[in-house]
């Protein structure tokens, strides 16, 4: 009988290339940070300091992915994006909470090790963590032959926050005639590819042929991170809000306290091109409000004397203007007017 018949790397799964993917994370990771290599990935765990100047630390966790956005990377074969991603729509979660983003951990699986692809994901994930100020300090990444097909893969981010007891920012903070402020987004962001793909494979769409879409729709989304954290620090905002998956309405609902309702301006919102070439294929404003972030990336909730005080913290990319007010009401938010997709 053979006894080399049966392998693991027959059967699919080369430990080999995931030791080397794994050298590569470690050493990469490290010189970011100007250092060789960092001992703890790849190791069972990794263990974390926690900053000495917080005297009531409270932990803040989050996981998401990037959805669907992984086939348009796929179809343009460009993987240098979709890492930022990954890392974005986690922290841009924790800092809602006031928290600021400590560490961050990735899962990969995928049919087959591609270092090549993988090496490129791996890199936006570290830039993403720069930009974040947060370490990347582990993951995972399974070979998994027979679950997905060829070429394809998924990723998952995990991170961890702290914020001071008395930082937090939750609802009771947000009070009558307080500000609504909307702060642009980058584009698509990492929501609603699922609609987007589906409309291209309707209208036939060759996105390698499309100049304009082969730009927007890997756009990464905008991380904002340091812009928020110092606004916490100098105690400018009573709240905030990620714009994800439920557009508008459903994120901001959920930081709004009883007896409150944000009161929103939607012709006050300055959208972009991609949104408005999705808006002209049959899309309804309806659809495109609750699937979207529609140019909105992000909301404060501030008191109106803070308002020229924060504007100094954003690029001109990404400046900061009012779309709404805090008032009394049942409803937890108000939509009025509509959008002016072609402005």
């Amino acid at each position: 009988m053979n006894k080399k018949k049966f392998t693991y790397k027959k059967s699919g799964v080369n430990i080999k290339a995931a030791d080397k993917f794994v050298d590569f994370i470690s050493t990469v990771s490290a010189k970011k940070r100007g250092k060789k290599k960092f001992s703890n990935i790849g190791g069972f765990g990794s263990i974390t300091n926690i900053p000495a100047n917080i005297k009531q630390p409270k932990i803040v966790a989050c996981t998401d992915g990037v959805g669907t956005k992984i086939e348009i990377a796929n179809t343009l074969n460009k993987f240098d994006t979709i890492g930022i991603d990954l890392v974005a729509m986690s922290v841009n979660d924790l800092i809602v909470q006031g928290a600021k983003p400590l560490i961050f951990l990735d899962y990969i699986s995928i049919n087959k090790i591609d270092l090549k692809k993988l090496k490129a994901i791996i890199k936006g994930i570290i830039n993403g963590c720069n930009q974040s100020e947060c370490e990347l300090v582990g993951g995972e990444t399974a070979e998994m032959p027979g679950t997905y097909e060829k070429g394809k893969f998924d990723i998952a981010g995990f991170a961890v926050g702290i914020v001071e007891k008395n930082r937090i920012l939750n609802k009771n903070k947000i009070k009558k005639n307080n500000l609504i402020v909307a702060i642009p987004s980058s584009g698509l962001h990492s929501n609603g590819y699922s609609l987007v793909r589906y409309l291209l494979k309707q209208k036939k769409i060759n996105i390698k042929k499309n100049k304009f879409l082969k730009s927007e729709l890997l756009k990464p989304t905008k991380i904002y991170v340091k812009e928020i954290m110092n606004l916490i620090n100098n105690k400018l905002i009573n709240g905030c809000a990620n714009i994800t998956g439920g557009g508008l309405s459903d994120n901001i609902k959920r930081i709004i306290p009883d007896k409150l309702s944000a009161y929103i301006s939607l012709d006050k919102i300055k959208t972009s091109k991609i949104f408005n070439w999705i808006k002209n294929n049959e899309i309804s404003d309806k659809e495109m409000l609750r699937t979207f972030n529609c140019g909105v990336g992000f909301c404060l909730i501030i008191e109106s004397k803070n308002l020229k005080k924060i504007s100094k913290f954003f690029s001109k990319k990404y400046k900061p203007y009012v779309i709404g007010k805090i008032s009394e009401g049942k409803n937890k938010v108000n939509l009025n007017g509509s959008i002016n997709w072609y402005q």
